[in-house]
């Protein structure tokens, strides 16, 4: 199936942007090439937060591994095109999964870790999807129970795999069935024209009130991984850490194509602190290092190798970048949602440059290659601000065809452009990042709606669901209840009744405030502004 089309194909085809290489094809190529070079680690402490024990292949081990599953998909009778769900962290087995399934010419549809039940079920329903492969656990969330129970509610989930040691019955469990099968299963790969232009993922926009598809194609990817190997002068072999989940274009495209691109190693993290991080790093002896754009200046530090790259990643939520001189070559990734990102060298400078407006290709000062990105607002309207323009080999050409048979189409200007609608801040030499900190939390939707949710709880008069800048990680939601006379709302009462009702984990508060009213502004509307600076001005302990 085709993701993009055959006009924007062919331009991007005849600009040198998009090739006729696949990423499966990709790996293949440094295992044959270099059969014993180390593909895949997992992180030591992989049993606390997930199930079964770390593990390390070689990029033959791993190829032997990719390829019997594969054959194992198309057995039990899944075929081209056909889409499959995975829920599952950083683990080797989590991308010999996602590898396999792209040999098989199937489609996978990542979801984040932090979707409930219901939310998974929603899009596994929206998209068609015959496949689901859930990890045993995530921390102490039980994902494999939950997508047993998701299969028992969705008709067109016909196989539903899980990975790890304590996969729940109802599953079929990955590890075991392949060792039984042993070498019998080889896969017979087939012939198709252009396999790059093909459908290889459909991932979740969470910056508007719904989960929206993504569909991007094998070179879509491999255009975002261009952007950050030529700016980051990520050389062949590097060695990389990866702490973020394999579900959206952060991890994938910052992490694991760049990785296949390169055939280096690729040591897969689960992020429980930044001191695990740094340790996780300097044992590896990394050469590549992601991590959240607010932990990089103490990351830097924390770090061993100066010649170790810092790919720090700011998402729409992020707060406004710390200004300092970083000990080594530090690439700002801005994170568009799912729709493109900007890799940026930060240089000598202590602050981070502005994103021009206009074509991005390779690194500053290269004017040869083909234009990987074109970036563009839309005209300020009174008071509101510009909204995020992009286009390019990089950008998803069309939405993903629902169940329902509603298109889903990504939002298209007349001229080309996505509208991202991801409000920006324009300064001296173009944007200052994307998104505007305070204004968004992944995830969230419109906070009206979660004001509705949160005044649903007993012994509650109003309630206002506001954002907090975080140092850590971006923006978090915070509560304001104001209780109804003669009540005293008790906070663990009010986190039980929203875990009780299934409320999307992304709308789940940091903390509570109890107010006797809410601030307004002069139209009557909750002023979110000054419940945010009051919020920030508290001691933690407060707040």
């Amino acid at each position: 199936m085709k993701a993009t089309p055959e006009s924007l194909s062919t331009e991007y085809h005849e600009s040198g942007a998009w090739s006729d290489v696949p990423l499966d094809e990709m790996f293949r190529k440094t295992a044959a090439e270099h059969p014993d070079r180390l593909a895949l680690v997992d992180a030591p402490d992989r049993a606390a937060w997930t199930g079964g024990a770390p593990r390390a292949l070689s990029y033959a081990e791993a190829d032997r591994e990719i390829d019997r599953l594969a054959a194992f998909y198309t057995t039990v009778g899944l075929s081209s095109d056909h889409v499959v769900g995975v829920q599952a962290p950083n683990t080797v087995d989590t991308v010999i999964a996602i590898l396999a399934a792209l040999r098989a010419d199937l489609i996978i549809s990542p979801l984040p870790l932090h979707w409930r039940q219901k939310n998974v079920l929603e899009a596994l329903n929206s998209i068609g999807a015959k496949g689901f492969v859930a990890a045993d656990r995530v921390e102490t969330r039980e994902v494999g129970v939950a997508a047993r129970d998701v299969a028992a509610d969705l008709f067109s989930l016909r196989f539903v795999f899980g990975l790890g040691k304590d996969v729940p019955d109802g599953l079929i469990e990955l590890g075991p069935m392949l060792a039984e099968m042993g070498d019998d299963l080889k896969f017979t790969p087939s012939e198709r024209p252009d396999p790059a232009d093909h459908t290889a993922t459909i991932c979740w926009s969470r910056s508007g009130e719904e989960n929206v598809p993504v569909t991007r194609c094998h070179n879509h990817w491999v255009s975002v991984a261009h952007m950050i190997v030529q700016e980051a002068h990520v050389r062949d072999a590097s060695v990389m850490v990866l702490p973020y989940s394999l579900s959206g274009l952060t991890g994938l495209g910052g992490g694991l194509v760049p990785w296949l691109l390169t055939g280096g190693t690729l040591h897969l993290h689960h992020p429980t602190s930044l001191a695990n991080l740094a340790a996780h790093a300097n044992e590896v002896q990394a050469d590549i290092v992601m991590t959240p754009g607010p932990l990089a200046q103490t990351l830097d530090r924390k770090l061993e190798n100066t010649k170790t790259t810092l790919l720090a990643a700011w998402n729409i939520a992020a707060p406004h970048p710390t200004t300092f001189v970083a000990r080594r070559r530090l690439i700002d990734l801005h994170i568009a949602d799912e729709f493109a990102l900007v890799a940026k060298a930060r240089g000598p400078s202590a602050k981070m440059k502005a994103t021009a407006l206009g074509k991005h290709s390779g690194p500053i000062g290269c004017e040869s290659g083909p234009a990987l990105l074109e970036i563009a607002v839309t005209d300020e309207v009174d008071t509101q601000a510009p909204t995020l323009l992009v286009k390019g080999p990089m950008v998803p050409d069309v939405g993903w065809r629902t169940i329902n048979g509603d298109q889903r189409r990504v939002r298209w200007e007349g001229t080309g452009f996505l509208n991202t609608n991801i409000k920006v801040e324009l300064t001296d030499g173009g944007i200052a990042g994307f998104g505007i900190p305070g204004h968004y939390a992944l995830g969230t939707g419109n906070l009206e709606t979660v004001d509705v949710v949160y005044a649903g709880y007993p012994g509650v008069k109003e309630a206002a669901a506001f954002i907090v800048e975080d140092p850590l990680l971006g923006a978090r939601m915070y509560a304001a209840l104001v209780p109804e006379a003669g009540n005293v709302p008790d906070a663990g009462a009010f986190f039980a009744y929203l875990d009780a009702e299934g409320v999307d984990l992304a709308k789940i508060p940091h903390r509570v405030l109890i107010l006797q009213s809410l601030p307004r502004n002069e139209d009557g509307t909750i002023s979110r502004e000054r419940l945010t600076m009051r919020t920030q001005r508290l001691p933690a302990a407060v707040a």
